[in-house]
């Protein structure tokens, strides 16, 4: 188990069902659209970690964490890993659910806002979603403050 971006789904999927049986706790914290939009992104990362680790049961002595150190999200029981999910096992099954656990929600979204193709592209700006944000606009689940939403006044409004 690895950087969940380096496997295949099919593969993600497997650890995902593994991980789910055999964790001592999962917790998620899932953060709207609207909430990055209002609150900015580096607040809804705060956000969701501390969502996520405030549910965890049984409450963990230390928490790892992916990445360089956060200034907000610092504390005696929080260590940071930078490369985290090749050098933790713990960092790279978080990594696997919430990878599983985000494409599972788009997937679920496709049904709700045909057409911009979510259930292929998870939301990533590849050229079809892009086509398709030009022919339908931005959906309600659309970040307005990324591009290029935020760079397109008819496009962010709907006027194509």
């Amino acid at each position: 188990m690895n950087d969940s971006k380096k496997l295949s789904d099919r593969r993600r999927r497997e650890y995902y069902r593994i991980i789910l049986d055999t964790a001592v706790s999962i917790s998620l914290g899932i953060v709207e659209s609207g909430e990055i939009d209002e609150r900015g992104m580096s607040e809804a990362v705060r956000s969701s970690f501390t969502r996520a680790e405030s549910g965890l049961d049984p409450v963990p002595d230390i928490v790892l964490i992916d990445g360089l150190p956060v200034r907000s999200l610092i504390s005696q029981n929080r260590k940071f890993l930078v490369k985290g999910d090749s050098r933790s096992l713990s960092i790279a099954a978080a990594s696997i659910v919430a990878k599983v656990t985000r494409d599972n929600i788009m997937i679920k979204t496709e049904s709700l806002y045909p057409g911009y193709g979510f259930t292929s592209n998870k939301g990533y700006g590849t050229p079809e979603h892009l086509k398709a944000l030009e022919r339908l606009g931005p959906s309600p689940i659309h970040r307005m403050s990324f591009s290029p939403m935020k760079d397109d006044p008819q496009l962010r409004l709907g006027l194509f």
